[in-house]
């Protein structure tokens, strides 16, 4: 299933109508303003519209995951400071009631960052080794600040994916087994999964540019994370060489990660059904062509005949 993280200006009921006239097969969005803090409940009215446009389309959205959110950039659940950690759970919390409201079943999340000691800027990480003790205590606050909203979200059926991440600054997730250590860690893992971003997993170093070096890496997030649990793909070039650290997405085909990321990760058997998610730029072509359309045709080249 191929889509892109669409706009809900005016509306989020535009974001479904933008997808259709796409032809895009699921879509992500966000439920409310990204860059603040509080926003307004949602409208009963824009609930029903939602609801009722998601009928139309023939989008079994609980069954078939083709609608997701995507958490706000201010969100911090790892973060030592009691006040932004009050205020991160808060408006988590909110964001997973709007999925709920809304039947949106999967909820894309950066983990956090910790705060502590980093590496110095371009430096790569080494990826496979133990935690830091920074990292460790900010992935134990993540597991603790699930647990919380698990507890005060009881009965939701809203899964939190839990992102890659290129791993700059403080960041936590661009290793494998920085996701794998929170999900085993929360009293309710059934309510943890993963998203899986080509972009980030370049920039933290993880090399997917080769047949082999692709299936090598869905192997090793195989073996830590599951695949099982990979509920959401997203599918986006990279500005950044490979373990940059740098989180600059580039359209399909223009950047660093290699045709191969793509062609493996769309024809992996284990990875059919799952909303595979664009977050390139919204512009046009030199020819006046959506990328949307542009990338999605590009995706669409690697998918080998399964008839």
């Amino acid at each position: 299933m191929l889509g892109s993280h669409l706009s809900i200006s005016g509306g989020m009921i535009n974001a479904l109508d933008e997808a259709e006239r796409l032809r895009m097969d699921c879509v992500q969005v966000f439920t409310k303003n990204q860059r603040r803090w509080s926003a307004p409940p949602l409208k009963d009215s824009d609930v029903a519209d939602w609801h009722a446009r998601l009928d139309t389309l023939g989008w079994d959205v609980l069954s078939d995951f083709r609608t997701v959110s995507h958490n706000s950039y201010l969100i911090n659940m790892a973060s030592p400071d009691p006040e932004s950690r009050k205020k991160s759970l808060t408006l988590q919390r909110d964001e997973i009631e709007r999925c709920a409201t809304l039947s949106i079943p999967l909820l894309v999340s950066h983990p956090g960052a910790h705060l502590g000691k980093s590496l110095a800027r371009g430096k790569p990480h080494s990826l496979g080794e133990p935690p830091s003790k920074d990292e460790q205590a900010g992935l134990d606050r993540i597991i603790k600040a699930l647990d919380q909203l698990h507890e005060e979200t009881a009965g939701y059926e809203v899964v939190t994916c839990l992102e890659t991440t290129t791993g700059s600054g403080s960041n936590l997730g661009y290793d494998f087994g920085h996701l794998a250590r929170i999900r085993d860690g929360v009293r309710e893992p059934e309510r943890v999964g993963f998203c899986f971003d080509t972009c980030h997993v370049t920039a933290a170093g993880y090399d997917m540019s080769s047949a082999a070096g692709a299936e090598s890496v869905l192997a090793s997030f195989d073996d830590l994370c599951g695949l099982e649990r990979l509920l959401v793909v997203h599918l986006n070039d990279s500005i950044g060489a490979l373990g940059s650290r740098l989180d600059r997405h580039a359209h399909i085909g223009e950047g660093c990660c290699g045709d191969s990321c793509f062609e493996v990760i769309l024809n992996h058997p284990k990875l059919t059904n799952r909303p595979m998610i664009l977050e390139t730029a919204k512009e046009e072509d030199e020819n006046g062509r959506n990328w949307d359309e542009r990338n999605i045709e590009r995706l669409q080249g690697f998918v080998r005949d399964r008839s």
